[in-house]
């Protein structure tokens, strides 16, 4: 059977890579971007299977309108894949607090609510799959990008939690964590810090040079990783988490080894600091 998908930052980058796959493969799909006119090339090739919206995902009554057209037009959302997000680049004392809230605003609070959102159609449904699309940044930290890895890792922690909640109701979520894909990440929509320190630039300019002049040389080809996302929703048995790109995964299992090592290292200290007898259960119950 097939499914109706609901897509946003469908425009461009992951988001248009996966509008296509879907629609191309018979699907329906609402793809849902800032400027409908974007969306109009694809939605037009699929006047029947597709429904592009006007959505910025900060706009808490834009996303209740998205949700409702949705199913009022396909009466059902199998699938929200949250893919609309913004990059930044900048040493973390550069940047200001406004800009600090915008970047939690966008890659955080607008997917946290999008999926809240679409939650009840799919409670009611018994059935669903929330694909969160994250970044190796939502599981390994590394400097010039403190904020944007801070907005991911909220998503991560929240939708690791909300995995548990909704399996019994038939739901499944799965974060996506790609490394370097061919989109616009590091193109003009990149946040730049408020301000310019100098003691940083040591170590920022050589992650500048990573990301801007790599820009359309990137290894991960976004139509690929549509592909992908689509298998893991098909799955019988669907990830929870599902790494996109051999840096990717590369970046995590050296970040895995560093833990274990510190966990190895002072394990006896970190034990060492509960009441005498006193009894250990299991954190979460």
């Amino acid at each position: 059977m097939s499914k109706v998908w609901f897509i946003t930052g469908a425009s461009s980058g992951f988001g248009r890579a996966l509008a296509e796959a879907v629609l191309a493969r018979g699907d329906r799909a609402v793809l849902a971007a800032r400027r409908r006119e974007a969306l109009e090339e694809i939605a037009s090739l699929y006047p029947d299977t597709a429904l592009a919206l006007a959505l910025d995902v900060t706009d808490a009554d834009a996303r209740e309108r998205a949700v409702a057209e949705a199913l009022e037009r396909f009466g059902r959302i199998d699938v929200l894949a949250n893919i609309a997000g913004r990059g930044s680049l900048g040493a973390a004392e550069e940047f200001s607090p406004q800009q600090l809230r915008e970047q939690m605003e966008m890659n955080f609070f607008a997917a946290a609510e999008m999926t809240r959102a679409v939650l009840p159609a799919m409670r009611a449904q018994g059935s669903g799959h929330v694909l969160q699309l994250t970044s190796i940044g939502g599981l390994a930290s590394f400097p010039a990008f403190a904020p944007y890895c801070a907005s991911k890792y909220a998503l991560e922690g929240w939708s690791e939690a909300l995995a548990g909640e909704v399996a019994p109701l038939g739901i499944r979520v799965t974060i996506v964590e790609p490394g370097a894909f061919r989109t616009e990440f590091a193109g003009a929509s990149n946040m730049r810090p408020a301000a310019r320190i100098d003691a940083y630039r040591p170590v920022i300019e050589p992650v500048e040079r990573y990301l801007y002049g790599s820009d359309g040389q990137q290894p991960g080809d976004p139509a690929r990783a549509a592909q992908a996302m689509i298998q893991a929703v098909e799955s019988g048995k669907p990830p929870l988490r599902l790494l996109l790109g051999s840096d990717a995964i590369g970046l995590w299992e050296t970040k895995r080894a560093a833990v274990d090592a510190d966990l190895a290292a002072w394990r006896s200290v970190g034990e060492g600091t509960a009441f005498p007898g006193a009894e250990t259960k299991p954190v979460g119950g």
